[in-house]
């Protein structure tokens, strides 16, 4: 009984943080500031407030952290294999050249802006996969700070709301198809709330064909995520051993508990994928528990907005957000440019 009174308060406040958040993002026109990075930005408002009270301290501790991994986990429900299938080979060769641009590029920026890794990574992740979603993925299985993620789902979120306006000027500009521009906002466009405010501002076709691709992106968190839990778990182990002296010590560092560095939750979340791919799950179910995720991750990032001190935050500088608008906007190039070369524009 101890135990649920440690975390209830928390747990409860967040969850009241986020149903406000639903319901101001319900009645915000075009729906393009998405729950979750309403959340956010609320919960680093109230940090100032809301550190002063430790009540509340071990509940969003275990939201931003216990709870986001369940959510993500849930998350796999809105998305199958057969949707691959379904939008294509194209959108598929797209979004490669999108991936590769946006971690290679931010790999890049990232050194000679002199960012922190962690942070230089997340920002590609959200800005190349799905926003708030990939970081907070992402974040676990590199240790990331609460700041960090913070930064990050900012960066990307600032960019969302730019191209909301300017995609469907830019479509109508360039004389797009339904499925060129769907296409585009889909492997181009972050939060799932922009892609979808901006795919159905050009026509409805093409915002059904974006949101597709864009569920469709979601499904490269699973490497995405094995790839960085391998890169910080060899960096660890670099780092270690370079503090050690001893022949006994780096042997110790060397040891590595797979159980530890290995993301298993991201198994579950592709268990959900399965489940969802072969019918198990009816239609309604699969809706229901999908908007469970949602409105969990939007907990999990109002934690995390309460956790983030904004004069913390602000010490990052403006290098992150330049970041983040440099790697945007050549991922929205790249998939242009790509449409061309196969002649989809």
């Amino acid at each position: 009984m101890s135990y649920c009174r440690k975390y209830l308060g928390g747990v409860f406040f967040t969850a009241i943080l986020a149903a406000i958040s639903v319901f101001i993002s319900e009645i915000i026109p075009y729906h393009i500031i998405g729950q979750g990075v309403l959340a956010l930005l609320v919960g680093m408002l109230l940090n100032p407030i809301i550190s002063e009270y430790k009540i509340f301290q071990s509940g969003i501790s275990f939201t931003s952290k216990k709870i986001l991994r369940f959510s993500i986990i849930l998350m796999g429900i809105s998305l199958s294999f057969s949707q691959v299938l379904e939008v294509g080979k194209i959108s598929l060769i797209v979004m490669t050249f999108t991936l590769i641009t946006a971690f290679t590029g931010g790999y890049i920026f990232g050194k000679l802006l002199k960012m922190d890794w962690k942070l230089s990574s997340l920002i590609s992740a959200g800005t190349g996969i799905c926003g708030g979603s990939a970081i907070a993925a992402i974040a676990p299985v590199i240790d990331a700070e609460d700041s960090s993620i913070a930064y990050a789902i900012s960066a990307t979120f600032l960019f969302d709301i730019i191209m909301v306006i300017l995609f469907p000027i830019m479509g109508n500009y360039f004389n797009m198809t339904d499925l060129g521009f769907g296409l585009w906002t889909g492997t181009a466009v972050n939060d799932t709330s922009s892609v979808v405010a901006a795919g159905y501002a050009f026509s409805d076709i093409a915002g059904n064909y974006s949101v597709i691709v864009k569920l469709t992106r979601t499904l490269s968190i699973v490497p995405v995520v094995l790839i960085f839990s391998y890169i910080h778990e060899k960096l660890s182990r670099e780092s270690t051993q370079d503090s050690s002296r001893s022949d006994e010590s780096i042997s110790t560092a060397s040891k590595v508990d797979i159980s530890k560095v290995f993301p298993w939750f991201i198994l579950l979340f592709l268990l959900m994928v399965i489940f969802k791919s072969i019918g198990l799950f009816s239609e309604s179910t699969s809706s229901s528990i999908s908007s469970l995720s949602r409105f969990l991750m939007t907990m999990s990032l109002g934690a995390i907005g309460l956790k983030t001190n904004f004069k913390k935050l602000a010490k990052s500088g403006l290098a992150p957000m330049v970041h983040g608008f440099i790697i945007s906007t050549l991922v929205v190039v790249v998939s242009f440019l790509v449409q061309i070369m196969i002649g989809q524009i």
